[in-house]
């Protein structure tokens, strides 16, 4: 059984979301929170096996929140988002949230990442990747906020492999590029997001475009 804390400050929406999860027969609500501090503490109380963040709330914003829910290592986090809040979801990325939906998911969709994250795989839709990193990639050219000595422990390989996911590229689509076997990309993104302490493809992917690699 997949125990999930819902934090969401709109009442109507984290019915909504509660009522989609309870669905489930392998899933169970083990909570909710309306701002970010209720999400923290019940993190800490209930010990569920994901939290559904949103990252826009009151008190403490699901940014602050991820960050310390990863950090305590308290449970995994799935962010939820909507597209004109760009920046939350990169800072919720960056502090260790496995990955991300839109709040317009529907209800397969939804349980089927609730399920993927929760089994520790910490990866989102392909399309939802590359739009991310489209958005990301279109800001002006900043200074990058990660260490770019990190990419001194990925072979020539991996950095290739990290390149391509920051174009939001799928496996098979690496694979082509790279002219390699698909199930060679599995293994090389495993060992990059590992070397990277990194928990998705996603993370990887806004890493590369911050790096410019």
């Amino acid at each position: 059984m997949i125990r999930v804390l819902v934090a969401e400050d709109q009442s109507a929406v984290r019915a909504g979301l509660v009522l989609i999860l309870g669905s489930a027969p392998d899933i169970e609500v083990a909570g909710e929170a309306a701002d970010g501090e209720q999400a923290v503490a019940l993190a800490r109380e209930l010990r569920p096996h994901l939290v559904l963040m949103d990252v826009q709330m009151p008190r403490l914003d699901g940014v602050s929140a991820t960050r310390i829910v990863v950090g305590e290592q308290l449970a995994d986090v799935l962010v939820l988002t909507t597209f004109d809040l760009d920046e939350y979801v990169f800072g919720a990325l960056r502090a260790g949230a496995a990955g991300f939906l839109l709040k317009n998911t529907d209800a397969k969709d939804l349980l089927a990442a609730v399920r993927t994250v929760a089994g520790g795989e910490g990866i989102v839709a392909p399309a939802v990747t590359r739009r991310l990193i489209a958005e990301f990639a279109a800001k002006p050219v900043r200074e990058p906020t990660a260490d770019p000595a990190v990419l001194r422990e990925l072979t020539r390989r991996e950095r290739e492999v990290l390149s391509c996911l920051g174009e939001g590229l799928s496996n098979a689509a690496v694979a082509e590029r790279l002219d390699m076997a698909e199930a060679t990309v599995k293994t090389h993104v495993s060992r990059l997001l590992g070397k990277l302490g990194l928990r998705s493809r996603v993370q990887a992917a806004v890493l590369a475009q911050e790096l410019g690699i």
